[in-house]
């Protein structure tokens, strides 16, 4: 498991590169050509990220025929679910949370591009983060 501090610097990066995409590309894209490029972005810092990540449904113990398809994965600890929508709802945030909870994963950003700035369409989540 990684230190605050570690998740903290990864976070960080993953901003970054969010912060330079959208600056690159700006607002109204396909959320596919966002989750692209910021995988590219990532990937330039050296950072491992896989995007289309194949989440397996467990439902009390036995693995179902279902999967759920996480957006980016960032060094295997860190979800990004990738928006570009006018707005953002309550049922994406909880989207988000439950990748994390089933993938038991700490830390997670919803990041939609479709604004004019985009640290207002960043939502940063934590599941049981440092308890």
């Amino acid at each position: 498991m990684l230190t605050k501090e570690e998740y903290e610097k990864i976070g960080k990066i993953v901003l970054d590169c969010a912060f330079e995409v959208h600056k690159e590309l700006g607002p109204g894209l396909l959320e596919s050509i966002y989750e692209e490029c910021l995988c590219e972005e990532i990937r330039n810092r050296g950072i491992k990220v896989v995007n289309q990540v194949y989440l397996p449904l467990v439902y009390k113990g036995k693995m179902l025929n279902k999967n759920f398809r996480i957006d980016v994965l960032v060094e295997d600890v860190i979800i990004l679910e990738i928006k570009s929508a006018i707005d953002l709802y309550t049922v994406d945030e909880a989207q988000l949370v439950s990748y994390m909870k089933l993938a038991n994963i700490h830390l997670g950003y919803l990041l939609n591009f479709n604004v004019a700035l985009l640290k207002d369409g960043i939502k940063r989540k934590v599941n049981n983060y440092f308890i």
